[in-house]
C-alpha cells in the first residue's frame, strides 16, 4: 500500500517541524510550506492527499489558501488549525472545504485520529474526481455527498442546468436532499449574488399562501395592517425555490402559472400588477404524473415547471455512498456537538450499508446524530444502534391478513383507516411529540402536522373507524 503524502503548511518553522516530526514518526511522507503560496506551488508539484494549514499565514492566508486549492484539487482534504479562531472563521473555513478544524494548542493524538479519518475520506472520493475531470465545480457542490455513477450524473445535469434559466422540477422522496440540489443550482448560476429564497408549500396554511407568495395591501384582508412584499419579490433577480408545489391549491396553481407565462403579480388587495424576473425551481416526493391524471394538479402548470425535469435517486439506490455519508456526518456532529466518536466498526457499517433507508440521507444524518450525542467519544458498535437498524434491511409494516367480503368493501377507505391508526400509534409512542412521531413515521414534521388537520386527528382520542 502506498504511503500517504501530507504537506503542512504554517509560517512558525517550530510548529511546522513538530507536526512534520510527529507525522513522519507515525509513518506519513510529509512535505513543509511556509505560507499559503508556498503551499500551493507544493501541491503542483508533489502528488499529496492532504494538507494541514495553519490559518495565520502571511501572502495568502489559510482561509483563502483553501479555497484555491479547493478550486484546482478539490480532492485534496484539507484540515486547519489555529490559536485566533472564532465561531465565524470556523464555518466560513467548513463552508471553504476544509475537512477539519483544530483549535491551538491540539493534542497529537487527536490529529492523528482526525489524519486517519480525512484520509479514509480522501480514498472514498479521490478515484471518482479522477475519472470524471467533467465536473468543473466540485468546490460548490461539496454539501451534496455522493460519488455513485448517479450522484456524479446527477453533478454533471445541475452544472449544465445551473446556466440557463429555465424552470426545474426535483422529484424524489423525502429526505434526499431536493433543497440541496435547488441551492446548488442557484449557487452555479448568474443568479448567484442575488436571493436564494425558499417556501415550503405544505407548511403554510392555504389561505395564507397567496399572501406569502405574492404579497399583500395594506387593509386587503383582516390583519392586513401594513403592506408587505411576497416571496415573488424577496426573489426578484434571484431564484425562487417552490417546495412540496404539490400541495398547493388549485387557485393558486392558477395564480402560479400565470406569473410563469406573464412573468408579473398581482398581491392581494392590489389593482395592478407588477413584473418580476425570478428563476422558478420547484420540488415534490409527490407523482405529479398521476396527480395531473387524477385532476389534482393542473396540466399546464405541470408542464411549465418540468421544463427540465430532475428525479433524485433514492439513497438505497446510491448504497456506494452511504459509507462516505456515514463518515461526513460523522465528523460533522463531532465537530458541532464537541463529541470524539472515532467511527462505526466493521459490523456496524455493513448493516448500515444494507440497510434501504426509507427516510433516504435525512434518516441517516438523524441517525449519525443520535449516535454521536449517546456514544460521546470510542468507535460505535453493534450495542449502540437502535434495534431497527440492527437486521440489515429495513422490515415492512406488518399488518393483519384481511380477507376480501363476497360484497366487496371500499379501498379507499380502508387505506384511509389504516394510515390513520399508524398515525395515532406513531404519537402514542412519542408521548405525543409530532417530531418524534413525524421521524417514526419518516415523516417531516410539517407534513404530518398537516394529515392531522386534514383528518381533523387528536392525540388521545380514542380513534373510531
Amino acid at each position: 500500500m502506498e504511503t500517504p503524502r501530507i504537506l503542512i503548511a504554517d509560517d512558525d518553522k517550530k510548529t511546522r517541524d513538530f507536526v512534520a516530526a510527529f507525522l513522519s514518526y507515525k509513518g506519513y511522507q510529509v512535505f513543509q510550506a511556509f505560507d499559503g503560496q508556498d503551499a500551493l506551488q507544493k501541491v503542483e508539484l508533489s502528488d499529496v492527499q492532504m494538507v494541514i494549514t495553519d490559518i495565520m499565514m502571511p501572502r495568502v492566508n489559510g482561509l483563502e489558501f483553501i479555497k484555491q486549492l479547493k478550486s484546482i484539487r478539490p480532492e485534496i482534504v484539507t484540515i486547519a488549525y489555529s490559536a485566533f479562531a472564532n465561531h465565524e472563521m470556523t464555518a466560513n473555513l467548513l463552508k471553504a472545504g476544509a475537512f477539519f478544524y483544530l483549535e491551538k494548542p491540539f493534542n497529537l493524538e487527536e490529529l492523528e485520529t482526525h489524519v486517519k479519518r480525512g484520509l479514509e475520506h480522501q480514498v472514498l472520493q479521490s478515484k471518482s474526481f479522477r475519472s470524471k475531470p467533467c465536473i468543473k465545480n466540485r468546490a460548490l457542490l461539496n454539501n451534496i455527498i455522493g460519488e455513485s455513477e448517479k450522484m456524479l450524473s446527477l453533478f454533471e445535469l445541475i452544472e449544465k442546468v445551473a446556466s440557463s434559466d429555465s424552470t426545474v422540477l426535483i422529484q424524489g422522496e423525502s429526505g434526499t436532499g431536493k433543497e440541496l440540489v435547488a441551492r446548488a443550482i442557484h449557487d452555479l448560476s448568474n443568479r448567484n449574488s442575488k436571493n436564494f429564497v425558499a417556501v415550503n408549500c405544505a407548511a403554510i396554511p392555504d389561505e395564507l399562501l397567496e399572501s406569502e407568495l405574492f404579497g399583500h395591501v395594506k387593509g386587503s384582508f383582516t390583519g392586513a395592517v401594513a403592506t408587505r412584499i411576497g416571496r415573488f419579490e424577496m426573489a426578484d433577480k434571484g431564484t425562487l425555490f417552490l417546495d412540496e408545489i404539490g400541495d398547493m391549491k388549485a387557485n393558486l396553481q392558477v395564480k402560479l402559472l400565470r406569473v410563469l407565462q406573464n412573468r408579473e403579480l398581482e398581491p392581494v388587495g392590489a389593482t395592478r400588477s407588477k413584473k418580476v424576473d425570478v428563476r422558478i425551481i420547484a420540488a415534490t416526493n409527490q407523482n405529479l404524473d398521476q396527480m395531473v391524471v387524477s385532476k389534482q394538479f393542473r396540466e399546464d402548470l405541470y408542464y411549465r415547471l418540468s421544463v427540465i425535469p430532475i428525479v433524485l435517486p433514492p439513497l438505497r439506490e446510491r448504497e456506494a455512498d452511504i459509507a462516505l455519508l456515514l463518515n461526513s456526518f460523522l465528523e460533522k456532529f463531532n465537530r458541532s456537538k464537541q463529541r470524539k466518536v472515532q467511527g462505526f466498526d466493521k459490523q456496524v457499517m455493513d448493516i448500515l450499508t444494507n440497510y434501504e433507508w426509507p427516510g433516504n440521507v435525512r434518516e441517516l444524518e438523524n441517525l449519525v446524530e443520535r449516535l454521536v450525542i449517546i456514544k460521546g467519544s470510542g468507535t460505535l458498535t453493534l450495542s449502540d444502534l437502535p434495534e431497527k437498524y440492527r437486521g440489515g434491511k429495513s422490515s415492512p409494516v406488518r399488518t393483519e391478513q384481511v380477507t376480501l367480503p363476497e360484497d366487496g368493501f371500499c379501498l379507499n377507505s380502508a387505506v384511509e383507516e389504516f394510515e390513520n391508526r399508524l398515525i395515532l400509534q406513531a404519537l402514542e409512542k412519542s408521548g405525543g411529540n409530532k417530531k418524534e412521531a413525524a421521524e417514526l413515521l419518516n415523516l417531516k414534521r410539517t407534513t404530518l402536522i398537516e394529515k392531522l388537520k386534514k383528518k381533523k386527528l387528536v392525540y388521545g382520542e380514542q380513534f373510531s373507524p
